[in-house]
């Protein structure tokens, strides 16, 4: 680096910085508090260094390219397939989690490739139908260790997914299984100590977009209506500003303009929120931010507005009778499938009857039916209640 002179600089240190390295590029663009990847704890795994790649960003492409990331494609957000093609699969919820994430990320000079990891991986682990598969699982499992989603997803990254020669899973970072088991008890990660603020980011960014999306799904597919949504006061807000900002629109850009809107306006409180919280923390490392339970959120006005539209889209959305009508069906077949697989567990995939000997014979079968895909898993059940005998296909 050069003065004004146009002499070397040698006081200031970032002279000697090179911007192929990652933690040169790090050290220039992420805050003190932000989770450096020099700072990792390593892997199960030992590992050597990437000449080019940081780890978190190694782990972004093992979770892109695994096959539980791709079969989310299949995996219903809230509507199925039946009921029309607009709607989110968990696939797209995913990657629209991840945009928000990282946009929020980068104004906090947070890890973005850590960020971006995290939220690619928050919903791998989710059963086939929805919120309805995890009902299922849990109340098939409740005395056998119970079921969750985000429980699943450390299952499959440490030992399903069997991509590596060397280890079976993804052998992911510390900091990234930390986070997905942070996910996974929600209760103790909100007192003490304070996960890490890419970890807070991701789970942010998580219900900022499917609140939004959630509403733009139900609109187009005549779930909802626009002026009963005008009660609540976060949509007012945000159509005030799609009025400000267009005027009178018709139907379907209106939708798509206040959908816009619900995002920009949570992530820019988000963002003020948070860049205030942490206006004081420049010199402090990430694990400092933990220890003293530093917590990023919302505004106490946009949390409750957005308190007030979670609850009028769980009466109104998820417990539409269109919907419910689905979810039983499902339902029904997930469970028949479940008890069936357990009395008769010869018709596991071999992989899945070899697991019996370690993890017992309920968590192979529910560990065999959450990694299916919606479609999947009607082929099975269909082969498995029509055919007397032979194994079910693996995954």
């Amino acid at each position: 680096m050069t003065s004004q002179s146009g002499m070397t600089d040698f006081a200031n240190p970032t002279w000697m910085l090179d911007l192929r390295r990652v933690a040169d590029r790090e050290h220039l663009l992420l805050a003190s508090y932000a989770m450096h990847s020099r700072d990792t704890a390593g892997r199960v795994h030992p590992e050597p260094e990437h000449d080019y790649r940081g780890p978190f960003a190694r782990d972004r492409d093992r979770v892109l390219h695994s096959s539980a990331f791709r079969r989310l494609s299949g995996k219903m957000q809230v509507f199925t397939g039946e009921m029309g093609e607009y709607h989110r699969t968990r696939l797209t919820h995913t990657f629209e989690v991840a945009s928000v994430a990282r946009t929020i990320a980068r104004v906090l000079r947070l890890n973005e490739d850590l960020t971006e990891t995290l939220a690619l991986l928050h919903d791998i682990g989710h059963p086939p139908y929805g919120h309805c598969g995890e009902d299922v699982l849990a109340e098939a499992m409740r005395d056998h260790g119970g079921f969750s989603h985000n429980g699943f997803a450390l299952a499959i990254v440490t030992q399903l997914e069997q991509r590596y020669a060397s280890f079976p899973g993804l052998n992911l970072s510390f900091e990234v299984l930390a986070g997905q088991d942070v996910r996974a008890h929600k209760a103790e990660a909100a007192i003490g100590r304070a996960p890490l603020l890419e970890v807070q980011v991701v789970d942010l960014a998580d219900s900022i977009a499917y609140d939004a999306h959630d509403v733009d799904d139900a609109l187009q597919m005549g779930v909802l209506e626009h002026d009963e949504l005008q009660r609540l006061s976060l949509i007012r807000r945000a159509s005030a500003q799609v009025m400000e900002r267009f005027g009178h629109l018709p139907p379907s850009r209106r939708r798509q303009a206040l959908v816009h809107a619900l995002v920009d306006l949570q992530v820019g409180d988000l963002v003020a929120t948070a860049t205030e919280r942490l206006r004081n923390c420049d010199g402090r490392t990430a694990d400092d931010i933990c220890s003293d339970g530093v917590r990023l959120g919302h505004s106490e006005t946009i949390a409750a507005e957005r308190a007030e539209l979670e609850a009028y889209l769980f009466e109104a959305v998820y417990r539409h009778p269109r919907l419910m009508t689905v979810r039983q069906s499902a339902s029904d077949r997930l469970e028949e499938l479940f008890q069936g697989l357990v009395k008769n567990p010869e018709r596991l995939p071999l992989r899945f009857r070899t697991r019996i000997a370690e993890v017992g014979v309920h968590r192979s079968v529910s560990d065999y039916l959450a990694g299916m895909t919606d479609r999947f898993c009607d082929t099975q059940h269909r082969h498995f209640t029509t055919h007397s005998g032979g194994p079910l296909t693996d995954w």
